[in-house]
């Protein structure tokens, strides 16, 4: 038995027949039948198991639902989420078929769905393929299957792979490519000084239970500059009801319902993937204890893109804290998706990269090297990427943070052996591991850097909150 999950007005109601399939689909405006029994199956019927057994194999189905109720207009199927392609006010009806998993994906305001064929919420109107450009008369309630892809797609006004942003991994090399290219836009919004409204009546809210300065401000400026409004908590593990003993999961189910979208950073490692599991909106992990940290990850790739002007054939060397670095594992998972890439760890042997991202690297043919002559890597690579030793991890253990501490220092001595094109990277903040006289090289990219992460996140908001 497949069991289901529908959602009526934010609330999420389980059933496991398909006359229950057919009870909702007649409560918000479909006239599907209400009856089975041994005659032969209807023509609507019969769709219905077509979806099902497409479900089942995994496969992406688009579909045009044509209705005379102001709820469905044109949908895709997935991954096992049924979601409206042609956006309206509100998202209050989704099905999952496939893993009883719900998320409430926000749509964008009639206004701003211009691009989109006529809608098909409306009797009598016609409706597009949006693939194929075909028109398609409505009378009553047809549906149709349309195309059955197994491929990405990128169209504008098609729904973003991705619910949310938890880890590295969920990203592969066509999206990330395609991110960047919204990117740039981004980039061009930000530089007009009207800026854009495509995310008015959006609201985010960032829930931070550990300090950041760049994450934080760059999100929320992301935000404002694409119209949206912001909700937050600055010090969420001191000044929110963390702080009288409420759990993770209490905290999103009650945040979720003020917002349409969640930027959270947490002390623990996996506290995103398991907001984003009891969450029904787009949860964005902006960095989970020593875990990873995705969005930094995709704008220091986006920068070494835009810096040395390829991701192919690259060496990057990875320096300093790389145990409990969550931007270096994120980096390195990212590396991994480009050709013929090595990465160089250099790092006290306190701090030394973990055997899971070597492991990982190993298995997808990625050539790897620990050093410990940083100047030697620094001649020969394209990227060095500098990070600092983070007191926090260490707890009571002050002695061993004050022995890694220093070991490796990027001055002039380094910048002098580094190759003409080659940049310095950093995630920021820094302490005394980037002498500030480096500042003035052409090759100090890490403000830059910072910089590019207000573009990857408009970028990203913009995918989660409306698609492509």
């Amino acid at each position: 038995m497949i069991h289901n999950k529908i959602r009526v007005r934010g609330r999420k109601i389980k059933f496991d027949k398909r006359r229950d399939i057919f009870s909702c689909c007649q409560a918000r405006g479909l006239n599907f039948p209400t009856h089975i029994s041994s005659r032969e199956p209807t023509e609507d019927e019969t769709f219905l198991a077509q979806i099902q057994t497409a479900i089942q194999s995994r496969t992406k189905v688009l579909l045009t639902v044509m209705a005379s109720s102001s709820t469905f207009s044109t949908w895709a199927l997935n991954g096992g989420v049924l979601v409206p392609k042609v956006s309206r006010n509100d998202g209050e009806f989704i099905c999952n078929y496939l893993n009883c998993c719900v998320k409430r994906t926000p749509f964008m305001p009639t206004s701003q769905s211009a691009h989109v064929s006529r809608s098909c919420v409306f009797p009598g109107a016609k409706a597009i393929d949006w693939r194929r450009g075909k028109l398609s008369p409505k009378g009553g309630l047809q549906c149709k299957a349309l195309e059955v892809d197994t491929k990405h797609s990128f169209s504008l006004g098609n729904k973003f792979q991705l619910e949310d942003v938890i880890e590295a991994q969920q990203f592969d090399r066509d999206t990330l490519s395609a991110i960047f290219e919204v990117a740039l836009e981004m980039e061009k919004i930000e530089k007009n000084s009207a800026g854009s409204q495509i995310l008015k009546g959006y609201l985010m809210a960032t829930l931070f239970y550990e300090p950041s300065t760049r994450t934080r401000l760059s999100f929320e400026s992301a935000m404002k500059r694409l119209g949206g409004e912001v909700l937050t908590t600055e010090n969420a593990r001191e000044f929110s009801s963390a702080a009288k003993g409420e759990t993770l999961e209490d905290t999103i189910r009650t945040v979720e319902g003020y917002s349409d979208i969640i930027v959270m950073r947490h002390f623990e490692s996996g506290a995103a993937r398991r907001a984003a599991t009891t969450a029904s909106i787009p949860i964005i992990n902006a960095g989970d204890g020593p875990g990873q940290h995705p969005t930094q990850a995709l704008l220091d790739v986006y920068t070494i893109q835009r810096e040395i002007g390829k991701l192919d054939g690259i060496k990057v060397g990875l320096v300093g804290d790389l145990a409990y670095g969550r931007t270096v594992r994120s980096l390195a998972y990212l590396l991994a998706k480009y050709k013929d890439v090595k990465i160089y760890f250099v790092s006290p042997e306190v701090v030394k990269m973990k055997d899971d991202i070597k492991d990982y690297l190993t298995s997808r043919g990625v050539e790897w090297e620990e050093s410990a002559d940083l100047l030697e890597v620094a001649s020969k690579c394209d990227v060095v990427y500098q990070t600092r030793i983070q007191r926090e991890r260490f707890g009571e253990r002050i002695d061993l943070y004050e022995e890694a501490r220093g070991k490796y220092i990027v001055n002039l001595d380094v910048l002098n052996v580094m190759q003409k094109h080659a940049v310095v990277m950093h995630p920021l903040p820094r302490l005394d591991e980037i002498t500030v006289d480096v500042d003035v090289d052409p090759r100090a990219a890490y403000f830059r850097q910072a910089k590019n992460g207000l573009y990857i996140r408009m970028a990203l908001l913009k995918l989660l909150l409306l698609g492509w």
